[in-house]
């Protein structure tokens, strides 16, 4: 990885931010248009292109689905349970704090309640890797929101066949329809829907450049949470910290794909040189070394800041995805970020734990949206629904400031409306 000193904050995070490609951008608009146009055709299509897959029924069977199950086995079953019901824990606990609300004031009755969003689509990646635990960290929320209608769509292999744990995962979650297509065409079917995959009223999910451009470019009609992904990890260290496990961590997130964007922020060259020299030498023994030393070496940087202070503030404008404080007193720290999708404080809370059954939730704000939102929840499954109603009394008395603000607006007969109900 690169070392560098950084002086100029402002300048340094506008240098070092990876820069969406815009070739990625036309191909994506390209498929769109394609599936919208032309459907399960296309779709068929493009899996074939992509994943090499000859696909007749687009949705999995209930023979498919019964065989996935068989070829699982008991303890990775379990350990799919256990991420579940973690996460249920946490998702049933947000979901307490959303009471219903009557306010009355003046005559005035507002009601306010939370309801589920009717049908979502969760796209779970399964090209350069399977994620079964994208599948949980997506399905749910959404259920214990109340969802009706949960799809999840993945890419299959070459075989035509998803992943048996990524399938198995979306029926104990609860998944009501599965769909094997993956990419930018499972993205425009989930949005203009086909002859199979009837259309969603959102999308959520993690996914790869392609992906990410694809629902934010549907985004003017279909919903989704977020751009989440490719992945991110910043790491805030000082002298106090292990750098083996900075340097394991910093692996551990790089390998997800060539496009990660992995870095530590640290005011101690020699932690930086340490972390670098591990890093360098743990390639020989590395799995998935292709991707590592590759998004390591041409998207990351150990960053030395001069104080402590300034590692915060670089940390706040690059608004990292997974944030890692491992640092003498990390929670104090941690208090002056905000930016952040997640945070994990200390030696001994790495971001590949996060990714499955710490409870929380993987499925984090990237490229910058961090300052907005933070990660998926049952909050992305629900909206406010609200209800209003006003006495005569209440209408009249309030009717001379209606009628100024209306005058003012240059919207005499919003004002009529309410004066023909009076005289």
């Amino acid at each position: 990885m690169k070392i560098i000193k950084v002086k100029n904050i402002e300048k340094f995070a506008a240098k070092i931010l990876p820069n969406p490609s815009q070739k990625n951008k036309s191909v994506v608009k390209s498929i769109l248009k394609d599936v919208e146009k032309n459907g399960d055709i296309a779709v068929r299509k493009y899996e074939k292109k992509f994943s090499r897959a000859n696909i007749s029924s687009l949705r999995l069977s209930q023979s498919e689905i019964k065989n996935a199950y068989s070829k699982i086995s008991k303890t990775e079953l379990n350990a799919l349970h256990l991420a579940k019901n973690r996460l249920e824990k946490t998702e049933f606990g947000i979901k307490s704090v959303l009471k219903n609300k009557i306010i009355n004031n003046d005559g005035i009755k507002i009601t306010k309640t939370f309801v589920p969003i009717q049908s979502v689509g969760c796209y779970i990646p399964g090209g350069l890797a399977k994620y079964p635990s994208s599948v949980i960290m997506s399905v749910i929320p959404a259920k214990v929101a109340g969802v009706n209608r949960i799809v999840v769509v993945s890419p299959p292999g070459p075989d035509g066949k998803i992943d048996p744990l990524t399938v198995t995962a979306a029926k104990i979650c609860g998944a009501d329809e599965i769909y094997k297509t993956g990419g930018v065409q499972s993205i425009a079917a989930l949005s203009y829907g086909t002859k199979s995959i009837p259309k969603v009223d959102k999308i959520v999910g993690p996914g790869g450049a392609f992906v990410t451009a694809a629902k934010f470019m549907i985004s003017d009609h279909t919903g989704i949470d977020m751009l989440a992904g490719p992945t991110e990890l910043g790491i805030i260290a000082d002298n106090s910290a292990n750098p083996k496990y900075v340097a394991l961590d910093l692996i551990s997130q790089a390998e997800h794909s060539n496009d990660t964007f992995c870095y530590l922020i640290t005011n101690s060259e020699k932690l930086a040189k340490s972390v670098n020299k591990i890093i360098a030498e743990s390639m020989s023994k590395i799995q998935r070394k292709n991707f590592v030393e590759y998004s390591l070496k041409n998207n990351g940087f150990i960053g030395i800041c001069q104080t402590k202070s300034d590692m915060i503030k670089l940390t706040n404008i690059l608004a990292p995805e997974h944030l890692q404080i491992m640092t003498k007193n990390p929670e104090s720290l941690s208090r002056k970020i905000t930016t952040s999708g997640l945070i994990l404080l200390g030696n001994d809370t790495p971001s590949s734990a996060s990714d499955y059954i710490l409870g929380s939730n993987h499925i984090l704000p990237t490229n910058g949206f961090g300052k907005i939102r933070g990660s998926l929840s049952v909050l992305d499954f629900v909206k406010i629904n609200t209800q209003v109603t006003i006495s005569k009394l209440s209408l009249s008395k309030t009717s001379k400031y209606l009628d100024i603000l209306t005058r003012n607006e240059g919207l005499p007969n919003h004002f009529e409306a309410i004066k023909g109900r009076l005289n």
